[in-house]
């Protein structure tokens, strides 16, 4: 049997579709975009306030430009494991943890850079123009600078969302669950008889990550402010 064949022949088994049963693929999916969902959610609260803040006195320049070349040298496997091996000496939960603290850390770079640049980038004409009107720097950073930077911040989340995707997979190699990754894993296990497994796995997460990507395309374009949209389409015709 091709590996054609057993690819299709996997997707239809009849329990393959439970959503309660572990091996069915809804529920493999809920448990990659959890885990996925939950870092990004993490990893926002601990650098957007911060970068923000940063940006908008001009401060910390070199940490943003920095967390750019550390996002791309930072090895997602490499992390993994190191959180696992890190985890086991210190006898803690090993299934859990290990992927959280990597994706993480795999998140917030380009959280941080993104959401810095965005609030740079803002003309300081249009900040002053808020001082003068009596805005607060708290006001000036929530109701002008994230707003207006909010389709670069989301830039950035969507880059580091579909790298999580992309490690949660590779997580399942020291998790317990690992989301669509299981199959990945566990077709590897069986030698031959899995290659179909392996497919079908690699299929469900390149088919979530353009699933997720076509999302945040629609968040941007909702949350981008009426005339900075506008604009945007403006600039794109000249």
């Amino acid at each position: 049997m091709s590996i054609i064949d057993q690819t299709i022949e996997w997707f239809g088994e009849p329990n393959r579709w439970s959503w309660t049963d572990p091996a069915g693929v809804p529920y493999r999916t809920v448990e990659h975009l959890q885990f996925s969902l939950l870092a990004l959610a993490i990893s926002a609260v601990l650098t957007i306030p911060a970068a923000l803040w940063l940006a908008h006195y001009r401060r910390a320049q070199f940490l943003a430009t920095s967390a750019v070349n550390i996002g791309r040298a930072i090895p997602s496997f490499g992390l993994v494991i190191l959180f696992w091996f890190l985890a086991s000496r210190l006898e803690a939960d090993t299934t859990f943890w290990p992927l959280m603290l990597a994706l993480v850390a795999l998140a917030l770079p380009p959280l941080f850079t993104n959401t810095y640049a965005g609030v740079i980038q803002l003309e300081q004409e249009t900040v002053d123009a808020a001082r003068g009107t009596g805005y607060r720097e708290w006001q000036i950073m929530l109701r002008l600078e994230l707003p207006l930077a909010s389709p670069v911040i989301l830039a950035g989340a969507r880059v580091a969302f579909l790298q999580l995707v992309a490690t949660v997979a590779i997580g399942a190699i020291v998790n317990d669950g690992g989301g669509l990754g299981r199959y990945i894993v566990d077709g590897f296990a069986l030698g031959d008889p899995g290659h179909g497994e392996i497919l079908a796995g690699g299929i469900a997460v390149v088919a979530l990550a353009l699933v997720c990507e076509g999302v945040f395309a629609l968040i941007t374009r909702w949350v981008t402010p009426r005339g900075l949209a506008i604009q945007s389409r403006a600039d794109a015709r000249t």
